[in-house]
């Protein structure tokens, strides 16, 4: 029987990178599908200069994929640009992950929602700046998905 988890998947679940919660965050990202029960927060610290991750933490309940995901995609976007970070799709992060069994694709779908919704509260806290066209259309393409319609990489 193969296994269903890669080795990959399975190290960012015993030992996941950038877990907890930033003090005092630039934004905030919390996301869930509740038919799982997958619930994930997504918290980063912004350079308003650049406009690029300083750091980025996670809080994830859930199972090992979606703690997985959660865990890749933050290295995956600390220290791109915002823009460069709304780039990072799920199938970026089952990519980096050597892959996903078909039922878990919805956690790496929930982490680039997870992104997506920090980056636009990052702009939501801040009115002197405009939410680029790029953040408005990615977030109009993620909330119309269905994690579970989501067909594997």
């Amino acid at each position: 029987m193969a296994p269903m988890y890669t080795e990959k998947v399975l190290e960012h679940f015993r030992n996941p990178r950038n877990m907890g919660e930033i003090e005092d965050p630039d934004g905030v990202g919390d996301v869930g599908n509740p038919v799982c029960g997958d619930l994930m927060r997504i918290t980063i610290k912004v350079d308003d200069d650049t406009e690029t991750i300083t750091d980025i933490k996670f809080k994830t309940f859930g199972c090992g994929a979606a703690i997985a995901s959660s865990s890749v995609v933050t290295e995956l976007v600390k220290g791109k640009t915002l823009l460069e970070a709304l780039e990072v799709s799920n199938k970026t992060v089952i990519e980096e992950l050597g892959g996903l069994p078909p039922v878990k694709v919805h956690c790496s779908v929930l982490a680039e929602q997870g992104i997506a919704a920090a980056i636009k509260d990052y702009y939501g806290r801040r009115p002197d700046k405009q939410i680029p066209p790029q953040v408005e259309e990615k977030l109009r393409k993620l909330q119309d998905i269905d994690p579970h319609e989501i067909a594997p990489a």
